[in-house]
């Protein structure tokens, strides 16, 4: 699923970036990186509540009878 790979990509890049600000000596390099870590975090958290509400909808949908859905 191309999402989940989306997902994965957002958390391998928050995960980089912590590695990143740990490793820093400088600390306006170690603030940048964290700003990093936590907006690549925000955007794993925003990927995953996506996909739980596609899968959320396509139950609801596969409950409907049959004719009642907008398709």
């Amino acid at each position: 699923m191309a999402n989940s790979n989306t997902l994965q990509f957002y958390l391998d890049r928050a995960e980089q970036a912590r590695e990143a600000a740990e490793a820093a000596t400088l600390s306006n390099v170690r603030d940048r990186c964290r700003r990093s870590e936590a907006a690549w975090t925000q955007l794993a958290d925003r990927a995953a509540l996506t996909e739980k509400k596609r899968v959320q909808a396509a139950l609801l949908k596969a409950a409907l009878p049959a004719g009642l859905t907008n398709d």
